[in-house]
């Protein structure tokens, strides 16, 4: 590991294709917006030689800049995938966003690693969001490191941030979180800081300096080895402690002195096993210099103490029609098991997917099956079809790397899937196997779209698909109700991507209107009504009269239509015909225009002509009449209520709930669960919870998060009903 005495740098690398599922690590790095993961990402590349200086990327003569604004931009809202090489493995580094409306992002991260860094800017800490994330690696037991930066911000401490990841990691044992080395600083600046030029590892007492740019490794002086004492004692009694070795501890606590070797062995286990996460720093080069503060100890322990894909337990599959499917882990020669993890649109080569493969071996210009979970909730098709696939590359900065064959374990870039979105699975044509999916985070903030223009009209359809078929985290609803087109998305800053993807990627500009609600009516009380349609006109005329009674039914009941027609005063053929007409106004709404429901409609009387009587007649005055009895009667506008449940910190708890309570929520209880958290439900009406992701993420400082269901409809209070009337009238 990189506390080795002998560490050195391995074969620099720009990544090709793996050979084994043994020389492959699969790395995603997570941490908040500003922590540092695509610098650190680009330091290690530097480190490991596939790109020739800081922040550029060569390839074949041509150099294109890594810190290109727009190209950053893209980074930070996306999963990006940066593979390089270091001592014969190859590491295949996910850099994830840090924006909490790109969690879905992170997720496809999750799914493809093995392992994760987790990133820690020394000047802003860790937040909520960072330590719900490591949660979600701990119940999967997935292997993890800490990585603090910005070790050149005066405000830096390293020793106090080592003790802050330990509160927040640590749970239970903060003893499992601690650092493999101590930053070494130069002379002070005339400011007072002391910049961190080396560090000294703890369990080889070495210094490693990289204030020339390159790593030297030295002997500590005399006045050096106490400073680091305590730590190192700490550190050998953490990794001793996670040690299958149970003989190990005896012989310490016995006096013992436990060898170096021994020592890293143990360390190397107990972080594949997930059950220690040591803390290093990293620092990028500065402008000319060949490897940044702490990436080459890094690059060692992603190597040496990171899992294969070899011990990693594969997610569960089946055949398409469901039947469990077991397959041997992570086998080259095994069925062919592949997922896409991210889709994304190239404007030169179409559609690409970025695919983690799990079984088998992927080879360009195969035919593959291609299988969807169809979320169809979500604006998704179902998938089960086959299709050839085009080149397999590797990411090189902005450009590709062609590769011959992704082996199992392994990440590739997939051009030309014109059907397979992300989730999907791909599997051998003869064999079509289906993984099972990740957990998506469930989109809450409604973004209602309309067509800019006539030519924007057309393209609208198409552009909207391509969008949620690179996202599934986005979810597309064609409102029956409000004749809205609305993309559910996960906050403000997915919404304004959504809008320029949409806009530079497909070409259509869209507008931003208001987000409606369906609404619907019902009759406050009985009511009766007549409907008369007597028109002569020459030729057939149309004659129809018919007498109904209204009266309201409890929530859920949807529209009765009852005959109790006597004496053959309405033609038996003509009753259908006004229940059709009752029905077809009851669909536009008698008030402000919502549609009509839980109400009982008798039909009681009526008259015909035994000429000019019709189908037709009747249904208009069957709608007539269910228009009478409406303008006589009171009518109660209702709104959607929501179950609302909020998983939020307990400092936040009292917040949470006046803030419900000011959006007419009713609170119906609160649950206290792990980790110093509170489930608080709640009702609340759904034209009150519009930007409710947004406003939620403000007033828990991002560490609370919701989810939402439809629960009734309900009599909205009487002066919002008559706003919303009134915006009708005003409207027609």
């Amino acid at each position: 590991m990189g506390d080795k005495a002998n560490a050195h740098p391995g074969a620099a690398g720009r990544a090709t294709a793996a050979d084994h599922p043994a020389s492959v690590r699969n790395v995603v790095l997570v941490g908040h917006s500003g922590s540092g993961k695509t610098t650190l990402v680009e330091a290690l590349a530097l480190t490991a030689g596939a790109v020739n200086r800081a922040g550029r990327v060569e390839d074949g003569g041509t150099v294109s800049d890594y810190d290109e604004i727009e190209h950053r931009q893209q980074r930070s809202v996306q999963l990006s995938l940066v593979p390089v090489e270091w001592d014969g493995y190859k590491i295949n580094l996910l850099d994830t966003p840090g924006y909490a409306d790109f969690v879905g992002e992170l997720r496809a991260g999750l799914r493809a690693a093995d392992a994760a860094l987790f990133v820690v800017s020394a000047s802003d800490g860790v937040d909520g969001s960072t330590r719900m994330v490591w949660e979600e690696c701990a119940a999967v037991g997935m292997p993890r490191a800490i990585v603090i930066t910005h070790l050149e911000s005066a405000r830096a401490n390293f020793e106090e941030m080592t003790r802050t990841c330990a509160e927040a990691f640590g749970g239970d044992d903060p003893d499992a979180v601690l650092p493999l080395y101590l930053p070494l600083r130069g002379p002070q600046a005339p400011d007072g800081h002391a910049p961190v030029t080396g560090l000294i590892g703890l369990l080889s007492q070495k210094l490693f300096d990289y204030s020339t740019g390159e790593r030297k490794e030295s002997e500590p002086g005399e006045d050096q080895l106490p400073l680091i004492e305590e730590a190192r004692n700490r550190l050998i009694e953490g990794i001793i402690s996670e040690s299958e070795d149970e003989t190990l501890m005896d012989r310490y606590l016995g006096g013992e002195e436990i060898d170096f070797k021994t020592l890293v062995e143990d360390l190397e286990r107990a972080v594949a096993r997930g059950v220690f996460f040591p803390v290093l720093a990293a620092a990028p080069a500065a402008e000319g210099a060949r490897q940044g503060l702490g990436t080459v100890e890094l690059l060692e322990l992603v190597t040496r103490g990171f899992p294969t894909p070899l011990e990693r337990e594969a997610p569960r599959v089946t055949t398409v029609d469901g039947k469990p499917r077991e397959l041997k882990l992570c086998d080259p020669d095994g069925p062919l098991v592949a997922e896409v993890v991210k889709t994304s649109s190239d404007p030169y080569v179409g559609r690409v997917s970025l695919v983690r493969v799990f079984s088998g071996t992927l080879r360009p210009d195969e035919t593959v099956h291609v299988s969807g979970h169809g979320l169809a909730d979500r604006g998704h098709e179902d998938h089960d079809v086959d299709e050839r696939i085009g080149a397999l590359s590797g990411p090189f900065g902005k450009q590709q790397r062609v590769l011959t064959h992704c082996i199992a374990g392994d990440l590739a870039c997939v051009a030309k899937l014109s059907r397979a979105e992300t989730g999907d699975t791909l599997s051998a044509k003869d064999d079509p196997l289906l993984m099972e999916p990740w957990e998506m985070p469930d989109p809450l903030l409604p973004l209602a779209i309309q067509a800019h223009s006539k030519a924007d009209e057309d393209k609208l359809s198409q552009g909207l698909s391509r969008l949620v078929a690179e996202d599934p985290t986005m979810r597309l609803e064609q409102n029956q109700d409000t004749h809205q087109v609305v993309l559910w998305c996960l906050g403000e800053a997915h919404a304004d991507v959504a809008l320029e993807r949409l806009r530079s990627r497909y070409g259509v500009q869209v507008d931003v209107v208001p987000h409606k609600v369906s609404l619907r009516e019902t009759f406050a009380a009985k009511s009766a009504g007549r409907g008369r349609h007597v028109k002569q006109s020459g030729g057939h005329g149309q004659y129809a009269i018919c007498e109904i009674e209204v009266e309201p039914l409890p929530g859920g009941s949807g529209i009765e239509f009852v005959d109790k027609v006597v004496g053959g005063a309405v033609p038996r053929q003509f009753i259908p015909s006004v229940e059709k007409g009752v029905r077809a106004q009851a669909a536009k709404g008698v008030a402000a225009g919502h549609p009509l429901i839980d109400i009982r409609v008798t039909l009681l009387d009526g008259k015909a002509h035994s000429v000019d009587s019709s189908d037709a007649a009747f249904q208009t005055a069957g709608a007539l009449a269910l228009r009478e009895a409406a303008a006589d009667a009171k009518i109660h506008l209702l709104e959607p209520v929501a179950e609302v449940s909020v998983l939020v910190g307990d400092d936040y708890v009292g917040a949470v709930m006046s803030d419900l309570s000011g959006r007419r929520g009713r609170v119906l209880g609160t649950e206290q669960t792990s980790g110093g958290r509170t489930l608080v439900r709640a009702e609340v009406p759904e034209i009150e919870i519009g930007r409710y992701a947004v406003d939620l993420r403000s007033l828990s400082h991002g560490t609370a998060r919701f989810s939402r269901r439809y629960a009734r409809h309900e009599p909205m209070p009487p002066q919002i009903a008559e706003r919303i009337r009134e915006e009708a009238r005003d409207g027609s």
